[in-house]
């Protein structure tokens, strides 16, 4: 007989292989709320690039991380944004990355 945690406090720990080796990958339950209308601020400088906010998971309910403007690494220009996506796990992060 299976016994199964409530719903809202449990999260899935799975190792999915990578590239690069094994990387851990934190399964949600239940789906992340609307992001938050965030208002910017101006840029610091002319090259800085705009990175908006999210809902992270902290193992309890999802956070709010807010926006933020950064400088890119040399060579990159555009930032692709994290989100969620949805498996038959539940939801899981995909992090933002630099793109050339």
């Amino acid at each position: 007989m299976r016994r199964y945690l409530p719903v809202v406090a449990l999260s899935l720990l799975t190792l999915v292989p990578g590239t690069a080796g094994a990387s851990t990958r934190v399964y949600v339950r239940i789906g992340p709320p609307a992001p938050i209308v965030e208002t910017r601020v101006v840029a610091p400088g002319p090259h800085h690039v705009w990175i908006a906010g999210y809902h992270r998971w902290d193992g309890r309910a999802y956070v709010w991380v807010p926006g933020r403007w950064e400088l890119p690494p040399s060579a990159y220009h555009a930032w692709v944004p994290g989100h969620w996506a949805q498996s038959h796990h539940g939801y899981y992060w995909v992090d933002g990355h630099w793109r050339r």
